[in-house]
């Protein structure tokens, strides 16, 4: 064996070593905000009724999960979160697309929906709760208005900013107005409708977390986190808090996941 092949043969498993270790890295953030957490919990600088230690308020999430109603909440979260959002993407994907793929349509209503983009949708929350009441309904179409908007907006724009040397290319090969609209036009904006989406569910499951909150409701992670507030039950409310955020996460990570399943060609 040759020096040359020895060496490569070498590191060969350093790279594999790192290669591992990188999968990892993900994971450091966590340990030291756990690792902060526990140490501002114990150091006596915060009082400990307020903030009780990540381990502590973990075995409380596994418990109200197992034992207690946190499982029927966060069902209760999902199923308004997914409702708010599907009903936004089956109707937000193809508004877009039909705004986006005329210019001039765009524009005409391209102040309505940056306005309504605009607005903070907390501070629509009295409106939707005079037209539709406390109930359900009212949590789910909040959250769905919020959604709509940001699918709508990055489904045109997928559509408009579609690249010209494509299209151009599919006109040339005698491609009709049809053909070019469903295989250039749908296909080039299929990236930025995926972002739409996930930034919809996103702001659908926030937007479901406020109303859960400040509309009347039995069940549901925001009602669950303010009446643990209230009542100064500070374990399950961190508990709670934490439950939210990880379903946050899951569902980015699912989108993500489905995105490069269903799009892998971007950017090629």
């Amino acid at each position: 064996m040759t020096a040359s092949s020895y060496s490569s043969g070498r590191r060969v498993p350093k790279l594999s070593l790192a290669k591992h270790l990188d999968r990892f890295l993900p994971l450091v953030g966590v340990f030291v905000l756990l690792l902060l957490w526990w140490l501002i919990a114990i150091s006596g600088w915060v009082n400990p009724v307020l903030l009780p230690t990540p381990w502590t308020t973990i075995a409380t999430l596994f418990q109200a999960m197992v034992t207690g109603t946190m499982a029927i909440d966060f069902g209760t979260t999902v199923l308004r979160t997914f409702g708010a959002f599907v009903t936004a993407a089956l109707i937000g994907v193809p508004v877009g697309v039909a705004l986006g793929s005329s210019e001039k349509l765009y524009r005409s209503v391209e102040f309505l929906i940056d306005f309504f983009r605009s607005t903070p949708a907390s501070a629509l929350i009295p409106m939707f709760i005079l037209f539709f009441g406390v109930s359900d309904l009212s949590k789910v179409v909040i959250a769905g208005f919020s959604a709509f908007l940001l699918i709508v907006f990055n489904s045109a724009y997928g559509v408009i900013h579609a690249k010209q040397s494509r299209i151009l290319a599919a006109k040339v090969m005698g491609a009709n107005r049809w053909r070019v609209f469903k295989d250039v036009l749908l296909m080039e904006s299929l990236p930025q409708t995926f972002i739409g989406l996930r930034s919809g569910i996103s702001i659908a499951l926030v937007i479901v977390i406020v109303a859960e909150m400040f509309i009347g409701t039995e069940q549901g992670l925001g009602k669950r986190i303010i009446d643990a507030q209230q009542v100064l039950n500070v374990r399950d409310m961190y508990a709670s808090i934490l439950v939210t955020g990880l379903l946050g996460y899951g569902l980015n990570v699912l989108f993500l996941m489905l995105e490069k399943r269903v799009i892998h060609w971007s950017g090629k």
